[in-house]
């Protein structure tokens, strides 16, 4: 079989283009610093790429939610835990004013201001907002839980039969839980009933405003009074406790979120990125080769006359 000088020249030129892209494509993964720059480099690598990119951006919008969730729960913690505080104050005034063998008139009135001024800072507290939503207002379009005149919730609670249930603000902490980060405030300070329905209930600022009242005008009421200020108060620290084990959830939640946001990167690295020593290896043995090949190819390649003419 006779080997002609042109296909001698065909399969040299071959084989130098196909080093040039073998160089080419190792200097493109040195800029780069990333193995796959195509999907046709390693189509299953970009496929297991795509896969963990998106599992990274979950656990990302993950870690948000749970940020967000873990600023509104300290919140909501931070107010209740104040608010017990001028409940017990409240609570201390109103025994105050019922001792009628040392408080004078002018004293249970002052009492009764008190009572007043703690019930309008309880309300204030009430209507905390964070981050352009009322704390205590559940699932609301509104700027308040409570109207701070009457004392009247404006959150929605959705009905359900005779009584009405909250409607809860949840995060969605990881592909498979959620958790709730509001109390609305029927929960926490409870509900006033309406008139006729029996048992008939209080919240809280009703409880303390008819205790500034009857501590001036019907002192025997105020032992009713105090006994639905304990319930309101139990209430109270009832809601504490779960917004507490609710952060203890998050919490654990974040620190799953923040290994599992460790493994995804890690692994995302080791299908992508490249490992530098090695490449620059290659690349240099690539360039060796390539020099190799150009000078057996000068050797391969007989002048021709064209050469001699030039």
């Amino acid at each position: 079989m006779r080997i002609t000088q042109r296909s001698i020249a065909l399969t040299s030129l071959q084989g130098l283009n196909r080093n040039m892209e073998a160089i080419g494509k190792l200097q493109q993964q040195l800029t780069s610093g990333r193995s796959i720059n195509k999907p046709s480099d390693d189509p299953t690598g970009t496929n297991t790429a795509m896969q963990t990119r998106q599992e990274l951006a979950g656990a990302m919008q993950h870690a948000r939610n749970i940020s967000d969730g873990i600023s509104v729960l300290n919140a909501t913690d931070s107010v209740l835990q104040s608010m017990i505080a001028q409940v017990h104050t409240a609570k201390e005034r109103a025994l105050s004013g019922t001792n009628s063998g040392s408080m004078s008139d002018a004293g249970r009135a002052a009492v009764a201001a008190e009572l007043t001024g703690i019930r309008e800072s309880l309300l204030g507290q009430a209507n905390t907002v964070v981050q352009g939503h009322p704390l205590f207002g559940g699932v609301t379009s509104g700027t308040t839980a409570y109207d701070v005149t009457t004392g009247a919730y404006q959150g929605f609670r959705a009905p359900a039969g005779p009584a009405d249930t909250a409607v809860m603000v949840t995060r969605q902490v990881s592909d498979a839980e959620a958790v709730r980060v509001d109390i609305t405030g029927p929960e926490a300070f409870g509900v006033t009933s309406a008139a006729g329905v029996t048992p008939a209930t209080r919240d809280l600022f009703t409880i303390i405003g008819d205790l500034a009242d009857n501590v001036v005008n019907d002192p025997a009421a105020v032992a009713a009074d105090l006994d639905a200020l304990d319930a309101a108060l139990n209430s109270m620290l009832t809601a504490a406790t779960d917004i507490g084990s609710r952060t203890n959830r998050i919490e654990t939640a974040k620190q799953v979120n923040s290994d599992l946001q460790l493994t995804l990167t890690t692994r995302s690295g080791e299908i992508e990125n490249i490992d530098l020593a090695k490449t620059i290896m290659n690349l240099e043995m690539q360039r060796t080769g390539y020099q190799a090949a150009l000078g057996a190819t000068a050797k391969a390649i007989q002048p021709t006359l064209l050469d001699f003419l030039r």
